[in-house]
C-alpha cells in the first residue's frame, strides 16, 4: 500500500513522500521521505505606495561660440596749423598790416594696425607716421612808417623857385620898394599875388 503525504504551506512547501505495505508504517518497514522547499517572491502590487524614481532628464550639450579675429591697417590724415609769424615794415604808414606771405595748412599720414574681434574693434596700435605735406608760415607785415609834418619853407607856394614869404616882394632891380626882393625871371604857377608878371605872360622879373 503507497501512502503519500503532502503539506503545501505558502511562502514554504513541503512534500513527504512515504512507501511501505498494509494500512500503515511500521518500525521495520523501509521508508523514504523527500523534502522540497520552494520559497517565491511575491509581485509588487500596483497600489504600493513605494516612491518611483523619476527618469533623469536628457541634457544637450551647448556648442561653443566660434571667435573670429581679423586685423587691418587704417590710414588717417590730420591737418598741421600753419604757423604765423610779424615783420615790420618801415615804407607803410604805422600800424598799417598786409600779409606777405598766406599761410597754407599741412597735412600729417598716420598708419594704424586695427585689431576686430567678431567685427567689433578691440585694439589700435600706431604703426608709423609721416608729414605728407608742409605747412607753410603766414609772414605779415606791420607798417612803422611816421609821416613828420612838414615845416614851412619860407617860399610862396605860387611862384617856382623860392619867392620868400612876405607882405610884398619886388623884382631885383626894379622901382619896388620890397621890403623883399626877388631876382628873375620866376615863372608864375599860381596867381601873381605879388604882380610880378607885368605883362602877364606866365614868367616874372624877366627884365
Amino acid at each position: 500500500m503507497l501512502l503519500i503525504r503532502a503539506a503545501l504551506v505558502v511562502g514554504v512547501g513541503v512534500l513527504v513522500v512515504g512507501c511501505g505495505g498494509g494500512s500503515g508504517t511500521t518500525a521495520d518497514q523501509p521508508a523514504a521521505i523527500a523534502s522540497v522547499r520552494v520559497t517565491t517572491t511575491p509581485e509588487p502590487s500596483p497600489f504600493s505606495s513605494q516612491p518611483t524614481t523619476a527618469p533623469k532628464p536628457i541634457t544637450k550639450a551647448t556648442p561653443k561660440a566660434t571667435t573670429t579675429t581679423t586685423s587691418k591697417e587704417v590710414v588717417e590724415l590730420r591737418t598741421i596749423p600753419f604757423k604765423k609769424r610779424t615783420v615790420t615794415d618801415g615804407s607803410l604808414p604805422k600800424g598799417e598790416k598786409t600779409v606777405r606771405t598766406k599761410g597754407v595748412n599741412g597735412t600729417r599720414r598716420l598708419t594704424y594696425r586695427v585689431t576686430f574681434v567678431n567685427g567689433v574693434q578691440t585694439a589700435k596700435h600706431l604703426l608709423r607716421q609721416e608729414v605728407a605735406k608742409e605747412p607753410r608760415t603766414q609772414v605779415t607785415a606791420v607798417g612803422t612808417k611816421v609821416d613828420e609834418p612838414e615845416e614851412p619853407s619860407g617860399c610862396d607856394p605860387n611862384y617856382s623857385g623860392c619867392v620868400p614869404i612876405a607882405s610884398d616882394v619886388d623884382c631885383s632891380g626894379g622901382s619896388g620898394n620890397g621890403p623883399e626882393y626877388v631876382a628873375g625871371p620866376i615863372e608864375v604857377i599860381g596867381s601873381d599875388i605879388y604882380r610880378l608878371d607885368s605883362d602877364h605872360d606866365g614868367i616874372a622879373c624877366e627884365d
